[in-house]
């Protein structure tokens, strides 16, 4: 359960962005919710060869700095996920990310790491969920020192109003035509003119809050830095968009289950990514 990155390597990240994602549920509610979308969009994204490894799932406790939660180990097997560019020049094997995670939710961390690179590459991801709105973009949740937080930019994700790619794009996983009918007021559809925010059918505070994702990026490969690290951003972006019109968009059938729901659910996700990921065309989100 050993971090992957030293802190001193941590501080010399390339890229640090904040990704801000508002949604219309509770801070309780997602974390049920995030875990149902990550064991439903894995699967979406798995097969031909390509997709996700789970390698670890298990509980963890009195972490120095995390406490106590739930720690995940996966391999993210990429060839067909990346331009091709990068498949043309990267070396056999190195198309493959390790990821480990540490959710003592409301607060997670999330690493992402390469064998073959080392500490040429990492992105550390620090999460918090907070209840409500954004007030404005100098708010600094993580309490960033003063080098991290010049680096900082801050990217909003609007699940309604978010550019969605075509090859991307389903009706019914857009939050403006979907129509819960689990929830009392109904949490969807969310209005497509104006501000959505405020214009809830459920205008309960506590029923809101906000994802604030910081992603520290580091990819030290010469001639090739810069561009990998804008296909980095904007998939990150791509991901966190798509990710959160599911997730808001699948309550119906999240909404209502508890812990062991979910345990359940992702024991047998994790089963059915080792069949899937042999077998099949390549599915989810790829690169040309």
């Amino acid at each position: 359960m050993e971090s992957n990155i030293s802190k001193e390597n941590e501080e010399t990240a390339s890229r640090v962005i904040e990704y801000r994602i508002p949604l219309p549920i509770s801070v309780t509610e997602y974390k049920i919710a995030q875990l149902y979308a990550v064991a439903e969009a894995s699967k979406n994204e798995t097969g031909g060869g390509d997709g996700i490894e789970v390698l670890m799932n298990e509980p963890y406790t009195n972490h120095p700095e995390y406490g106590d939660g739930q720690y995940t180990h996966k391999i993210f097997h990429l060839r067909s996920k990346v331009p091709q560019f990068v498949r043309m020049l990267a070396p056999s094997g190195s198309l493959e990310v390790h990821e480990k995670a540490w959710n003592a939710y409301p607060f997670c961390r999330t690493e992402y790491t390469n064998p073959y690179m080392g500490k040429h590459f990492f992105i550390a991801i620090e999460t918090r969920h907070l209840q409500g709105f954004p007030e404005d973009d100098k708010v600094d949740v993580h309490n960033l020192n003063d080098k991290m937080l010049g680096m900082r930019e801050v990217r909003n994700v609007d699940i309604v109003k978010g550019p969605v790619s075509s090859s991307d794009y389903k009706a019914d996983e857009d939050p403006t035509l979907f129509e819960s009918k689990r929830t009392q007021p109904p949490r969807c559809p969310l209005k497509k003119e104006g501000d959505w925010k405020t214009e809830l059918a459920d205008p309960d505070p506590e029923k809101t809050m906000t994802c604030y994702k910081l992603y520290k990026i580091k990819f030290k490969w010469w001639g090739l830095q810069t561009k990998v690290e804008k296909v980095i951003v904007e998939a990150v972006n791509r991901l966190l968009l798509n990710f959160h019109r599911q997730l808001v968009c699948w309550i119906d059938k999240w909404y209502g289950l508890g812990m062991d729901d979910i345990r359940k659910i992702e024991e047998k996700t994790k089963k059915d990514l080792d069949v899937m990921r042999h077998e099949g065309e390549v599915r989810g989100m790829v690169e040309k």
